[in-house]
């Protein structure tokens, strides 16, 4: 079970309850106002090229949430990463884990990695407060649909029973703008904002950011929208 935590943070758990728990209370406590448990990933897809490149975390950079003793796993043939979700995730997720979930907090939860207008319907109906149409990057499943493709159809599946997060290919303001109008409540920024932080640390994401507000202000300028509310599907429909 993987949760994450909306403050910025991110995180596993083990296969274990307790741990899952325990994360939970640490997020709770952190000040995070949601969670988002993915469920695209109760086993690492195969990512050949972390295989071929024998991917592991640099010497001194480790991920201590990753684990419930913050200690570093033991080495061994192909990718590090896979190596941590063979031992941490448990593939046996299921829509109860929705319910325990809210059983043992207060906190919103999303599911993430939803691409099925009938899983968006099966999520609503475990409980969830929302859910995240996302299909991780593209990384999980070769071939999955785009997530831009398969938005509307979800939306209207949902309608205002659960907020709609997007998330996938944010690059532009115009993107922004494209999953509003297909019904998004709101829209999730990942890689861009990685390379921010990469770039120039916390200067370098809020630089990111306002780079996206700059472009959604004129994108909407020029879509001869005032407000977000009149950001609307016949933008990008025939």
């Amino acid at each position: 079970m993987r949760q994450e935590g909306k403050c910025g943070s991110s995180c596993m758990s083990t296969r274990t309850p307790q741990a899952s728990e325990a994360l939970v209370k640490r997020l709770e406590a952190a000040g995070c106002s949601a969670i988002e448990l993915t469920v695209d990933a109760p086993v690492l897809g195969l990512r050949e090229r972390d295989v071929r490149n024998a991917f592991a975390f640099p010497d001194g950079l480790w991920a201590p949430n990753l684990t419930v003793d913050a200690r570093r796993p033991e080495a061994r043939p192909g990718s590090e990463l896979a190596a941590v979700f063979a031992a941490m995730i448990d593939p046996g997720l299921t829509w109860d884990d929705v319910a325990w979930l809210r059983s043992i907090t207060t906190l919103p939860i999303l599911v993430k990695g939803i691409v099925r207008a009938d899983d968006a319907q099966r999520a609503a109906e475990a409980g969830a407060s929302g859910i995240v149409v996302s299909n991780h990057g593209g990384r999980q499943l070769d071939t999955a649909p785009a997530t831009i493709d398969v938005l509307g159809s979800i939306t209207q599946a949902v309608g205002n029973r659960i907020d709609v997060l997007f998330d996938g290919g944010i690059r532009r303001g115009t993107d922004v703008v494209k999953a509003l109008a297909l019904g998004a409540r709101a829209v999730q920024i990942g890689r861009p904002v990685l390379w921010g932080l990469a770039t120039d640390g916390q200067e370098g994401v809020a630089h990111v950011f306002n780079i996206l507000q700059q472009e959604l202000d004129v994108a909407m300028a020029l879509c001869g929208c005032r407000s977000l509310d009149e950001i609307t599907p016949d933008l990008v429909s025939p």
